[in-house]
C-alpha cells in the first residue's frame, strides 16, 4: 500500500488556497500543518483542509515530525527566508513557489542555502505542466526541426488582490518580470535546450494602478513590455506582455518556428472569468503548421473540470503536484525544475527589469558575475 504524503504548507493566500484544492484532489496525499498569519486568510483555508493543525509560528510548525515535505506559497520576498528557516530545522523535500528570490543582494545567502540543503528543492514553475504547453515542448523539436524563432505571448487580467497588496510593489515582488515573467523565461531555456547570451527589453506601467489608495503608495509594477533574447547557438526568444488585456480568447499563445515548421500553443485564461453568456470556456490547442504540405493541423488539449475548477493554472497544479509527489516516495531521482533553473529565470527576470528601466542590453554574463560574486561570498562566510 502506498504510504499517505503529509504535506506542510507555508502561506494560503491565493496560490497555497490552489494547491489545497489540488492536493485534495490527489490520492495518497493530505495536508497536515499550515502556517499563515493572516488571520482571513487562514479561515479560509480551514474550509479547504479541516484535517490540518494551523500554526502562526513557522518554527513550531517546523518541529512537528508528522510533515514529509513543505511547499512555500507565501509572498515572494519571503521566500528565500523560509527556505533557510526549514534548513535550521530539518531537511525535508520542498516545493516552493517562483521566483526563489527577489534581488541580486539576495543571491550570497541562496547560494549558502543551495551549499548545505541535503533534501530536494523544486521550484514550482506551473505553466511547464499546463497540457497544451507540455504538448508543444513534447511536439516543438520535431515539428519545427530545430526551434530558431520562440514567441511566447501572454495577454491577461491586471495583478490580482492579495493580502497587503505585496504583489503590486517591486521591492516585494522582484519586479514584473521577475514575479510574473519567471515562467516564460523558464520555458525559453527549456524549448530551445541553451543559456541566455543577452537581453533587450522595453516596458512601462501605462494602465494598471496608477491611483494610490487611501492605504498607501501608488503600485509601481509594470503591466506591459516586450522582451527579446539572444540564446546561445543563435535562436531568439521574444516575450510579449500586457496586464490590461483580460478579453483576450487566450491567455498564452506560444509559438515556435523552425526549417521544417511552425507549432503553436494555446491556453485559455482561468476560467471562473470567462463570461456565462459566451457559452463554455475555450480548450486549450495545439497547432502544427508544416512547410511541406502547407496547411495547419488543430487539435484540442483538453482539462478534466475538476481541474479546471481547482485553480487558475488549466490544469498544471494537480500535474506538478503528482510528480512531486513521485520525488518525494523515491519513485524519481531528481526535481524536474531544480534551484539553478529558479535561480536563471530569476536573473533574467532581473536582466529584463534592468534593460527595460537602463534602456540598453544587458549581457547574461553581467547577471551570472553577480551570481559568481555572491557564491564567492557565501563561501568565504562559511569558511570563517
Amino acid at each position: 500500500m502506498t504510504k499517505t504524503i503529509t504535506y506542510g504548507i507555508i502561506g494560503c493566500g491565493m496560490m497555497g488556497q490552489e494547491h489545497l484544492r489540488n492536493i485534495a484532489l490527489l490520492p495518497g496525499a493530505q495536508v497536515g500543518a499550515i502556517y499563515e498569519p493572516d488571520p482571513d486568510m487562514a479561515a479560509l483555508a480551514r474550509r479547504l483542509a479541516p484535517g490540518a493543525r494551523f500554526f502562526t509560528d513557522l518554527d513550531a510548525m517546523l518541529a512537528s515530525d508528522r510533515i514529509d515535505c513543505l511547499l512555500i506559497a507565501s509572498p515572494n520576498h519571503h521566500h528565500l527566508a523560509q527556505l533557510e528557516a526549514i534548513a535550521r530545522a530539518r531537511p525535508r523535500p520542498v516545493l516552493v513557489e517562483k521566483p526563489l528570490l527577489t534581488h541580486e543582494s539576495d543571491l550570497a545567502r541562496l547560494a549558502a542555502f543551495r551549499a548545505s540543503y541535503a533534501a530536494p528543492v523544486w521550484v514550482a514553475m506551473e505553466y511547464r505542466y499546463m497540457p497544451a504547453i507540455a504538448e508543444f515542448l513534447r511536439a516543438a523539436p520535431g515539428a519545427t526541426g530545430g526551434i530558431r524563432m520562440l514567441s511566447l505571448r501572454e495577454h491577461r487580467f491586471p495583478f490580482l488582490p492579495k493580502v497587503g497588496d505585496w504583489n503590486r510593489f517591486a521591492d516585494q515582488t522582484g519586479g514584473t518580470f521577475v514575479e510574473k515573467c519567471c515562467h516564460f523565461f523558464d520555458l525559453m531555456r527549456l524549448a530551445l535546450g541553451a543559456e541566455p547570451v543577452r537581453i533587450m527589453a522595453s516596458a512601462g506601467q501605462d494602465v494598471n494602478h496608477l491611483v494610490p489608495d487611501e492605504t498607501g503608495p501608488r503600485a509601481d509594477v509594470l503591466d506591459n513590455g516586450y522582451v527579446i533574447v539572444d540564446f546561445e547557438g543563435g535562436a531568439r526568444a521574444l516575450l510579449d506582455l500586457c496586464m490590461f488585456a483580460e478579453g483576450s480568447e487566450y491567455q498564452e499563445e506560444i509559438s515556435a518556428v523552425g526549417p521544417k515548421g511552425k507549432i503553436e500553443a494555446r491556453v485559455p485564461g482561468p476560467a471562473r472569468f470567462w463570461p456565462e453568456r459566451l457559452g463554455p470556456p475555450p480548450e486549450g490547442q495545439l497547432i502544427l503548421s508544416p512547410r511541406h504540405p502547407k496547411g495547419a493541423l488543430r487539435r484540442a488539449v483538453p482539462v478534466p473540470q475538476d481541474l479546471l475548477e481547482a485553480g487558475d493554472h488549466n490544469g498544471a497544479t494537480f500535474y506538478q503536484h503528482q510528480r512531486f509527489l513521485a520525488l518525494v516516495r523515491g519513485e524519481t531521482g531528481a526535481p524536474e525544475v531544480t534551484i539553478e533553473d529558479g535561480l536563471i529565470s530569476v536573473l533574467m527576470g532581473r536582466a529584463a527589469e534592468r534593460s527595460a528601466r537602463e534602456g540598453r542590453a544587458v549581457a547574461m554574463a553581467e547577471m551570472l558575475a553577480l551570481h559568481a560574486q555572491g557564491a564567492a561570498q557565501a563561501e568565504g562566510l562559511a569558511a570563517g
